[in-house]
C-alpha cells in the first residue's frame, strides 16, 4: 500500500532539517515521545510535542468511538511518526518526494511509519492534514478491515482528516471541510457518480474527474454520516457490496434514489449548513513519556528510515558510504551501530555490517532490529548455501536470532514474518503453529501486502477458501494498492473459480513497490 498527499505549494521559507550536528554536541535536537498508541520523533520544543501527541491520541479515540470500538482497546503496535521542520527532512527519508509533498506514509516490511512536516503555511494541505488522512487509512485497515469500495476508503480518510481537535476543552468536532477540497466542489464539474462508485483514483484518467474524486468522496461520506437514517442506508449499501453487488446497484437499492436523484440531493446538501458533531468527555489525558535522543540522531535518525523503504540501485553505493561516514562519528553509539549494520547488510559490505550488528548485541543483547537483521542475513545465506551441513547450520543460527527477537518482543510483526520465512519449504508447512504466526502477523501489520499474500496462500492450502478471500479483499479494494491490488484480485479470481494459488505467479505489473508512488490527491 503506497500513499501520499500533495498540495499546491510548500513555502520555500520552511526551515531545513539540520543534519550536520557538531560531534561535540552532547545532545541531539530530536525528542522521542511515547504514548499508548504512538511513538513520535520531533525536533525542538517538548511542550508542543506533548500537545501534538495528545491530539493524536484524541484522534484515535474519536475514531474508535465513532466505529463502536471500546476505547480501552490497546493497539498491537504503536505507529512511529517523524515530524520534520521542512522539505529537507522529508527528502532525507525519501529523496523522490515531490516539491509539493508535505507528508508520506510508508508501510514496508522493515517498518510501518509516517513522516510529515510539522508546520503549516496556510496553503492547501498541511502536514497535519496528511498525517490525519494517512492515519485514518492505517486505522481502518487495523480496526475495521473490510471489502470497502475505494471511494469510501478515501471518503473515510477525508472526513476524519478535518477533525478539529481541541486539547484545551477535551473535545473533537467532526464534519469540517478542507478549503482545498471545498474549492473543487464549488467550482468544478463533478466526477460522475457511477465513475466514483466503481473506480479507484488511479483508474480515473479525465482531469476534472480525477480532481474531484476526493472532494466528492468526502461529500458523499459526510452526507451519509450526518443523518441516522442515512447511516442505516449506508450500512445496507456496504452489506450488499460485501456480497458482490455492483456498487451503483447497491447504492440505488440502499438509498431508494437513482444516481441523478442522489447527485441532486448532494448538490442541495452543499448549499445547506453542513452538520458537524462535537464529541467531548471521552478523552482521558494520555500518559506521555518524552526523552531526548543522543547526538547520533541528528545524523542518522532519518537516514536510517530511508534504508527501510528501498533505495534505487544506482544510489546504494553512495548512500552506504554516507551512512558509514556518519556512523563513524559516533563510535559505539547504538543508533550508529544499527545504521552501519543496516546499510552494510543492504548494500553489499556485509562483513562490516555483521561486525557493527554483533558489536551492538554486545552492548544491547536484546536489540530487536539487530537480531532481525542478522536473522534476515542468515536466511539469505541459507538460500544460497549448497551443502546440507551448511544449510542446517545457517537455519540453526537464523532460528536462534529469531527466538531471541521473539523473546524480547512477541508483538513485533517483523519477527513473526521471519518465523514464517524460516518455516516455508519445511516438512508439514503450514502447520498449526505456522497458521497462528501468520494470523498474528496480520493482526499486527494488516497494512502489508506480503502478510496478506502469505496468509491467504496458507489458508488456501488448508482449503479454507472463504477465509483466504476475506484476507485478500481489503488489499484487492485498496485505492493505492497498485500491483499488490492487481495481484490480490487475480488470486481471488483464481480461488473463486475453484483454482489454486500454487501456480499463480505475479506479473511484471503486479510488482509490489516498497516506496510511495501514487499521490492521494491530484495536483491542484
Amino acid at each position: 500500500m503506497t500513499m501520499k498527499i500533495a498540495r499546491a505549494c510548500v513555502s520555500g521559507a520552511l526551515a531545513a532539517l539540520v543534519l550536520t550536528a557538531s560531534p561535540q554536541s552532547a545532545r541531539a535536537d530530536w525528542l522521542r515521545a511515547e504514548s499508548e498508541r504512538f511513538i513520535v520523533y520531533s525536533e525542538g520544543n517538548e511542550r508542543s510535542l506533548r500537545e501534538y501527541v495528545q491530539k493524536l491520541e484524541m484522534f484515535d479515540r474519536v475514531m474508535l468511538f465513532q466505529s463502536g470500538i471500546l476505547s480501552s482497546t490497546t493497539p498491537p503496535r504503536k505507529l512511529p511518526i517523524y515530524l520534520v521542520n521542512g522539505r529537507a527532512g522529508l527528502t532525507r527519508v525519501h529523496p523522490q518526494s515531490t516539491r509539493d509533498t508535505v507528508g508520506t506514509y510508508f508501510p514496508t516490511e522493515e517498518d510501518i511509519f509516517a513522516v510529515a512536516i510539522r508546520n503549516d503555511d496556510g496553503m492547501g494541505m498541511s502536514g497535519q492534514d496528511v498525517l490525519m488522512h494517512e492515519y485514518a487509512h492505517h486505522f481502518m485497515l487495523g480496526n475495521t478491515p473490510g471489502a470497502y469500495p475505494a471511494w469510501y476508503v478515501e471518503g473515510f480518510a477525508e472526513y476524519y482528516m478535518t477533525a478539529d481537535i481541541k486539547v484545551s476543552d477535551n473535545s473533537v468536532i467532526l464534519g469540517g471541510y478542507n478549503q482545498n477540497r471545498a474549492y473543487w466542489i464549488m467550482s468544478e464539474n463533478w466526477i460522475p457518480l457511477d465513475v466514483l462508485l466503481r473506480s479507484r483514483p488511479d483508474e480515473v484518467r479525465n482531469g476534472s474527474q480525477r480532481t474531484t474524486y476526493y472532494p466528492i468522496a468526502w461529500l458523499l461520506t459526510h452526507w451519509f454520516f450526518s443523518d441516522t437514517e442515512r447511516r442505516t442506508q449506508f450500512q445496507a449499501y456496504l452489506a450488499n457490496i460485501a456480497k458482490g453487488t455492483d456498487s451503483v446497484e447497491a447504492m440505488e437499492r440502499a438509498t431508494g434514489m437513482s444516481l441523478e436523484q442522489l447527485r441532486a440531493a448532494l448538490r442541495r446538501y452543499t448549499r445547506a449548513n453542513l452538520s458537524r458533531q462535537r464529541v467531548a468527555g471521552r478523552f482521558p489525558t494520555p500518559e506521555i513519556t518524552v526523552t531526548r535522543l543522543p547526538r547520533s540522531a541528528n545524523d542518522l535518525l532519518l537516514i536510517n528510515q530511508r534504508l527501510k523503504i528501498g533505495v534505487p540501485q544506482n544510489d546504494r553505493a553512495a548512500l552506504g558510504e554516507e551512512v558509514a561516514r556518519l556512523a563513524a562519528r559516533h563510535g559505539d553509539d547504538p543508533l550508529a551501530l544499527l545504521a552501519a549494520g543496516h546499510a552494510g547488510m543492504h548494500f553489499g559490505n556485509r562483513p562490516a555490517g555483521e561486525t557493527a550488528l554483533q558489536r551492538l548485541l554486545e552492548i544491547e543483547p536484546d536489540n530487536i532490529e539487530a537480531l532481525q537483521f542478522l536473522a534476515q542475513e542468515r536466511l539469505r545465506q541459507l538460500r544460497e548455501a549448497d551443502s546440507d551441513a551448511e544449510q542446517n547450520a545457517l537455519r540453526r543460527e537464523a532460528r536462534d536470532y529469531i527466538a531471541r527477537a521473539y523473546a524480547a518482543a512477541q508483538n513485533d510483526y517483523r519477527t513473526l514474518m521471519l518465523m514464517t520465512e524460516l518455516r516455508q519449504g519445511q516438512p508439514n508447512y503450514p502447520n498449526d503453529n505456522d497458521m497462528l504466526a501468520m494470523g498474528l502477523t496480520l493482526d499486527r501489520a494488516p497494512q502489508l501486502p506480503a502478510v496478506r499474500f502469505n496468509y491467504a496462500a496458507a489458508l488456501a492450502e488448508k482449503n479454507e477458501i472463504d477465509e483466504a478471500i476475506a484476507v485478500l479483499r481489503p488489499l484487492a479494494n485498496n485505492p493505492h494498492g497498485g500491483g499488490a491490488s492487481r495481484y490480490a484480485n487475480r488470486m481471488i479470481a483464481s480461488l473463486e473459480a475453484g483454482g489454486t494459488l500454487s501456480g499463480l505467479a505475479q506479473d511484471d505489473d503486479d510488482e509490489v513497490e516498497d516506496v510511495p508512488s501514487d499521490p492521494d490527491a491530484p495536483e491542484t
